[in-house]
């Protein structure tokens, strides 16, 4: 019986840290289309919902979901989402750490990296990738298919390769120091030939 109860208390305390991990999560819905598929009688509508989830800490997801009803098909999208979300190194919890490319299909985009008070210079789907990302100040492009699903998957392309100094550092052997030491030695080398 006690074993049980024990259980029981536990099931709850991970019901309830779910429960906080979803409250803290935001939820951007980018894209409804509805979609008919023709049958014996007619047509019948269906809606596709693309939805954008993200913890605005550095972990973000999108899930894409069909149903009867939009608010089904949005359901089904942000469940999707929630379940593959991946986390993205940020610097100073509101930019990236470097530049970075993605594409997918046709759709290809680029992230800049921006100093602070720039805020978030993208397009719609891309801007709600990196809003519930949780970056404050970056810079980016799409070129090619202006497709919102092929946009926010070339955006996570892009988010997939985005690496942070202890990262590099791990996978080189070495100490971050010396890593982001390089970076500023490399940027005043050119003044020490000047001089």
């Amino acid at each position: 019986m006690a074993r049980n109860e024990e259980r029981g208390g536990r099931r709850d305390r991970n019901n309830n840290r779910e429960e906080e991990r979803d409250s803290e999560i935001v939820e951007k819905l980018v894209h409804i289309n509805r979609v008919a598929a023709t049958v014996k009688g007619g047509r019948r509508f269906s809606f596709a919902a693309l939805m954008v989830v993200g913890d605005q800490k550095g972990r973000v997801g999108f899930g894409h979901g069909k149903a009867r009803e939009v608010p089904e098909a949005i359901r089904k999208a942000t469940e999707e989402a929630k379940k593959t979300m991946v986390r993205v190194p940020l610097r100073e919890s509101r930019t990236l750490h470097h530049d970075g490319q993605g594409r997918h299909g046709a759709g290809k985009v680029m992230l800049r990296a921006a100093p602070p008070g720039t805020g978030v210079i993208a397009g719609g789907p891309m801007r709600a990738v990196l809003e519930t990302l949780g970056i404050q100040d970056v810079v980016a492009k799409s070129v090619g298919s202006s497709n919102p699903y092929n946009m926010v998957r070339a955006t996570f392309d892009a988010l997939k390769h985005q690496s942070s100094p202890r990262q590099v550092a791990n996978k080189r052997g070495k100490k971050v120091g010396d890593i982001i030491g390089r970076r500023a030695d490399g940027a005043s080398a050119p003044e020490a030939i000047e001089g």
